[in-house]
């Protein structure tokens, strides 16, 4: 499994309304870390697909979620529960890295 793709049209019910916590990597074609973070992603959310959904939304498709989410630098990883944001993570960061900072959700 790798991380799916969200927009502007599916956002509430992918990610507001999911039973799982969801960690959504709002990125854009452009960003250089971004697309160095995304295998690591991809990998995670393969690894800890019954407890954590990932999803990407490109912020240059989406700047609606961007502006609301006070996007102001990618990639930046939120993570949602019950529709509330309740981790931020800002930056590529190593798979170890990570994980610790997702340990409450994957582990």
């Amino acid at each position: 499994m790798t991380a799916r793709a969200v927009t502007e049209a599916t956002f509430d019910q992918e990610v507001l309304s999911n039973d799982k916590a969801v960690l959504v990597d709002f990125w854009a074609e452009w960003c250089g870390p971004c697309r160095a973070v995304s295998p690591i992603l991809d990998q995670i959310a393969t690894e800890h697909s019954d407890k954590l959904d990932i999803v990407k939304l490109n912020v240059d498709e989406n700047p609606g979620l961007a502006m609301k989410y006070q996007i102001t630098a990618i990639p930046a990883m939120k993570v949602f529960k019950g529709g509330e944001v309740v981790r931020t993570v800002i930056g590529a960061k190593p798979k170890p890295i990570l994980e610790q900072d997702l340990a409450e959700f994957i582990g």
